[in-house]
């Protein structure tokens, strides 16, 4: 790790070597999330179908007003390491601390909609028993909301000050401590009572809580963190600060919920045409999902190594911190690809048994799924990076619009024309939103060039 961030600089090595050395614990700490949920849902999976679709609903419900909030704390990892790059950790302060302050606000204002879960579900045409047990542990994971929310907010200053293995250690702890309690109070061991879903809920909440107090812990502890004074006259507000959060985030925050309910609507679309389609698109899904945390952790690097260099105001550095981690997620991209393409049945028959009733026709429709998520991974790498590299400068309004254009414009339009008047059926789906990504990539790298060859 750097000693001096504001001097970080150099050659093209140097600027590969500081994005990988960043990024990859960025990348574990991804994994170890999305592994998190499934866990969750692995052990919920015991209780019951019923159980089991209402964890599936509920994460997909939490996951989706969740995401929308991380916006603002995401907006302050450009903030502040523009500040930090020009000596001035009062900003950086500033920029931390009203990140925290907006996803305050945000959990505060979004645990209605988890209190009344319960007739959300139920109006958005969800079974009457599923809904039920969904809403027992929404009730639960709405007060959740505000924990997570702050450890995103301290998970960006982290990153800003290059210390994401701490993230990492964080997240592989919460995963041991919730795969261990929720295996206790969930299905009921070493003498506990089993309480399902609100066990799963608690359990969540509990390990939440561990998050942000354990990052909360290690700031105060570490010198150089605390001298950041982050929690120093918390309550003292900069409006200027908040607003430049707001006005960065909400873009943000509403540029990943378009990606992430394409995802989800994905499904459903699937679900028109078959079980068998469904199924297959479940399966080369985990696959797409696990190896986008590639580009995802990449994408959170670049958008602190391009802050920097922005904040030092160094074009030639914005543009070697910005190529390499476009390089860097190419290399990815092409050797996940060519494992998805090569090996698509192997991967596919993880999830198959081979015995089980229609296993040869899942094989055969998962295998080209696969296939084509193996194409998936060098576009979305691409446009992952490219909004980050946008978010580094501080633009995010034009890259939301480009990329809703490009997921739902192209990406959705594309998909279903392919796949129901085109008649090609799940691969269209998949074709249509290969075609989105790709557009996305090319859009969103192409303003993050434009923007340094205007500021040239």
């Amino acid at each position: 790790m750097n000693t001096d961030l504001r001097a970080d600089g150099g050659s093209w090595s140097r600027h590969l070597g500081e994005t990988l050395r960043l990024g990859v614990p960025l990348i574990g700490a991804q994994i170890a999330q999305l592994a998190i949920n499934t866990t969750d849902v692995l052990i919920v999976g015991h209780l019951g179908t019923d159980d089991l679709a209402a964890i599936v609903l509920a994460s997909q419900f939490f996951f989706t007003i969740f995401i929308l909030g991380t916006g603002f704390s995401t907006a302050a990892i450009p903030m502040a390491a523009h500040a930090l790059a020009q000596g001035d950790n009062r900003n950086v302060r500033r920029a931390i601390r009203m990140g925290l302050w907006a996803s305050i606000i945000y959990s505060i204002v979004a645990l209605p909609v988890f209190l009344f879960s319960h007739d959300i579900l139920i109006l958005l045409g969800q079974e009457p028993v599923v809904a039920a047990k969904a809403a027992i542990y929404l009730q639960i994971m709405g007060f959740a909301m505000l924990p997570a929310q702050l450890f995103m907010g301290l998970r960006s200053f982290f990153s800003t000050m290059h210390r994401a293995g701490v993230i990492l250690a964080i997240t592989i702890l919460v995963l041991l401590l919730n795969a261990v309690f929720a295996y206790i109070f969930v299905l009921g061991h070493f003498g506990m009572p089993a309480f399902g879903l609100r066990g799963a809920a608690s359990v969540a909440l509990g390990v939440n809580a561990f998050s942000f107090v354990a990052a909360a812990w290690y700031i105060q502890r570490d010198e150089k963190l605390r001298s950041f004074e982050i929690f120093a006259r918390f309550w003292r507000a900069d409006w200027h600060t908040f607003l430049d959060v707001i006005k960065i985030g909400v873009p943000i925050g509403l540029m990943v919920l378009a990606e992430v309910s394409l995802f989800t609507v994905s499904s459903l679309m699937m679900g028109w045409i078959g079980t068998v389609q469904l199924a297959a698109h479940g399966i080369a899904m985990q696959f797409a999902s696990m190896a986008f945390m590639v580009p995802l952790g990449l994408s959170q690097a670049a958008t602190v190594r391009v802050g920097l260099a922005a904040g030092r105001r160094n074009q030639v550095e914005i543009f070697r911190a910005g190529l390499s981690a476009i390089l860097l997620a190419c290399c990815f991209a092409v050797l996940g690809g060519l494992l998805f393409v090569l090996k698509r049945e192997s991967l596919a028959a993880l999830f198959i048994d081979r015995d089980s009733t229609n296993a040869a026709e899942l094989l055969a429709t998962a295998g080209p799924f696969i296939a084509v998520a193996g194409a998936f991974q060098l576009f979305d790498g691409l446009q992952a990076v490219g909004a980050g590299l946008a978010r580094g400068l501080k633009d995010s309004t034009v890259p939301m619009i480009l990329a809703m254009i490009s997921y739902w414009g192209i990406g959705f339009t594309g998909a279903y024309i392919l796949a129901f008047p085109l008649g090609f059926g799940g691969i269209g789906i998949w074709y249509g939103f290969l075609t989105g990504l790709a557009a996305a990539a090319v859009t969103l790298n192409a303003r993050f060039f434009l923007l340094m060859k205007r500021a040239s």
